[in-house]
């Protein structure tokens, strides 16, 4: 059954609008705590929880991080960048995954996928440290041959197909599958998702999935995951968080039967 990531990082961006600057902003009461949104994502039915630990800490702290290992009751997925920085807290704090994915200071949110292709050796020497410390590591790509070929060759466990494409192909084109650009981005994860299954790594894939597209990712062939974040927390701020969850999961399970 197709499982659901939930990524909480826009809980703890509403906190720190509230409470900036501080490295451990609950002792001044600050809220709301993503440590109790990952309680209430568990309870609307949540396979994961996914925070990402960013260099300049816009969102998720390391208080947080640290929290959420010991008291969530399934899988903690952490994206992080591959740094040193990061790879000694990963190896120190041990999620259940550590997924690679690249970081630019001026950016929203995480555009585009990580170049493996380009620095195959520096991603393997992370790579293999992370598995030595017991860690499953995923790679966020964009759908290319050559780099689910290369997150191979370096030794991801998990490739996280990057549907960002098609969101926006999903967006221009109102849904409608009889527009060439929409289906030309679905046939780019479909055959990314078989490329990286027939390397024997899993295939997840998320980056802005909301409750209108998700619907011809989830019944893709072969995904095992999808991750998703703003577009649960935006609903969440008119059903709650436990239902906003419940409600992406019940989508997904449809979509994929």
């Amino acid at each position: 059954m197709i499982q659901l990531g939930v990524n909480i990082d826009h809980v703890a961006t509403v906190r720190n609008a509230r409470y900036p600057g501080q490295p451990d902003p609950m002792n001044s009461g600050a809220e709301p705590d993503p440590v109790r949104a990952a309680h209430e994502a568990e309870l609307g039915g949540a396979d994961s929880i996914t925070v990402h630990l960013r260099e300049d800490r816009r969102h998720i702290m390391d208080r947080d991080v640290r929290l959420l290992r010991n008291l969530v009751r399934v899988k903690l997925n952490l994206e992080m960048a591959a740094t040193d920085e990061m790879v000694e807290i990963a190896t120190q704090i041990k999620p259940h995954t550590a997924m690679l994915v690249p970081e630019g200071r001026q950016e929203v949110t995480t555009e585009g996928g990580l170049d493996i292709v380009g620095q195959r050796d520096r991603l393997k020497d992370v790579v293999a440290k992370l598995k030595d410390a017991g860690l499953i590591v995923s790679a966020f790509i964009d759908p290319e041959d050559a780099q689910v070929d290369a997150a191979f060759e370096v030794g991801f466990d998990v490739c996280e197909v990057h549907t960002g494409p098609y969101a926006k192909a999903f967006h221009q084109s109102g849904g409608d599958l009889r527009q060439q650009a929409l289906v030309e981005a679905i046939e780019h994860v479909r055959r990314a998702g078989e490329r990286i299954s027939s390397h024997g790594m899993r295939f997840n894939a998320g980056h802005a999935l909301n409750y209108h597209n998700v619907n011809h990712i989830a019944s893709l062939k072969g995904i095992d995951e999808l991750h998703i974040g703003h577009s649960i927390v935006a609903r969440a701020v008119f059903v709650g968080l436990r239902g906003a969850v419940a409600e992406m999961k019940r989508l997904m399970t449809l979509s994929s039967q």
